[in-house]
């Protein structure tokens, strides 16, 4: 008997090992699935740091400053078109509603010029006015005559003063042409809106508030006053 004994142990001791690694290969063979992440050869998903309001990846800050602008002076010019012929309608003197109709054309010609550039550099051009926009308009929709007047000119006063610093800007930082070009001709256009309203300001002794505008890149600047 015990010399049987001797070669079942052996047998034994054999076989359970044998067992034991089999067991340990299977649990090495089982990979926890992930998601590959920067594995190499794989590329990178964008996250959405690297991409602007259109989708497009890697843009430099001015291509995206660009965006945002012709994105907000689409929308400030469907305001004043629609202002321009509000006041055209509500207007009680010839002054005031030759400058709406000015505005009206000369904005819509420029909104169809910065809409052309956006679809060149993959902006969203706006279909209608801002909310701040629409606010400003009902506002003055529900006025007439002198107090319609007032408020209209009031308004175009302030808009074009900071539409004409904001084009100025804009047109010293960007770097593309098609932009660079409309707002070389669109500029002396705005330029000529505002000594307008400014005019017509003074004349019927609205306030104008005090205007500084950068008269060089060195920072210096000057006051403007109202046109004598």
């Amino acid at each position: 008997m015990k010399a049987l004994v001797l070669p079942v142990v052996a047998f034994c001791t054999l076989i359970f090992p044998s067992s034991a690694l089999l067991a340990q290969s299977d649990a090495i063979g089982q990979i926890p699935t992930q998601t590959p992440t920067n594995q190499p050869g794989r590329p990178v998903p964008p996250t959405p740091s690297m991409m602007d309001s259109s989708g497009a990846p890697n843009e430099t800050p001015q291509q995206m400053k660009d965006k945002m602008f012709i994105h907000q002076a689409i929308e400030g010019g469907l305001a004043e078109v629609a202002l321009g012929n509000l006041a055209a309608q509500k207007s009680a003197s010839d002054d005031v509603k030759a400058l709406g109709k000015r505005m009206a054309e000369d904005h819509t010609k420029m909104n169809q010029q910065l809409s052309q550039v956006a679809d060149t550099i993959g902006a969203r051009a706006p279909k209608k006015m801002g909310k701040d926009e629409q606010a400003e308009y009902d506002r003055l929709a529900a006025l007439s005559g002198e107090d319609f007047d007032k408020e209209y000119i009031t308004l175009m006063v302030k808009d074009h003063h900071k539409d004409l610093r904001e084009m100025r800007i804009e047109a010293r930082t960007t770097q593309d042409a098609d932009l660079k070009a409309v707002l070389g001709e669109g500029t002396p256009i705005i330029r000529d809106h505002m000594v307008t309203a400014d005019r017509i300001a003074h004349e019927r002794g609205i306030p104008l508030p005090e205007h500084r505008h950068h008269a060089s890149e060195s920072g210096a600047t000057t006051t403007q006053q109202p046109p004598q």
